[in-house]
C-alpha cells in the first residue's frame, strides 16, 4: 500500500505524514510547485510539469488497487476510484463507486451556478472539525488497508 496526495492547496499534508509514519506506509505528495522535499525515506515529493491535468495523470498512472488516494478533485477521484485506489477528500469523507456520481453531478451544477451567477462559489472553510474527521477516517483506511 502506498499513498498519493493531490498536494496542490491540500490542507491536510503534516496529517498524512503523521499518520503514515505511524503505519510505517509510503507517501508521495504529487505537485505543480511549491513542496519542499523531505529527508525522511518513507516521503517522497514529485514535481510535475504545469498543466492543468499534469498531478492527477501521474498520481492515476502510479496508483493501484489498494493503494489511499487524499483529493480534493472530484474528476481525479473516480479516475483513482477506476484504478482500485481508496480516495479520501480533506475533510474525511471518502469517495465511492456509489457516490461518485452524485458528486461529478454536483460538481458540474455547481460550476454552471458560477458561471451563470447563481452562486459566487464560496467553499466553506476548512475547520478543526474536518481536519479531526480526516485523521479518523485515514487511520481507519490505513488500517483497512493493511489486513
Amino acid at each position: 500500500m502506498q499513498i498519493f496526495v493531490d498536494a496542490d492547496a491540500c490542507p491536510v499534508k503534516d496529517e498524512v505524514v503523521r499518520v503514515a509514519e505511524r503505519h510505517s506506509v509510503m507517501v508521495t505528495f504529487v505537485a505543480n510547485f511549491g513542496l519542499r522535499p523531505s529527508r525522511d525515506p518513507m516521503i517522497r515529493t514529485v514535481m510535475v510539469p504545469q498543466g492543468a491535468d499534469a498531478a492527477d495523470d501521474w498520481i492515476v498512472e502510479q496508483a493501484t488497487e489498494g493503494d489511499i488516494v487524499v483529493t480534493s478533485d472530484i474528476p481525479l477521484a473516480g479516475r483513482a476510484l477506476k484504478r482500485g485506489a481508496v480516495v479520501l477528500g480533506p475533510t474525511g469523507k471518502p469517495f465511492t463507486e456509489s457516490s461518485i456520481g452524485m458528486a461529478l453531478a454536483m460538481r458540474e451544477l455547481n460550476q454552471h451556478r458560477r458561471e451563470t451567477g447563481e452562486s459566487r462559489g464560496l467553499n466553506a472553510a476548512f475547520s478543526a472539525r474536518d481536519r479531526s474527521s480526516f485523521l479518523q477516517a485515514f487511520d481507519e483506511a490505513i488500517v483497512r488497508g493493511k489486513t
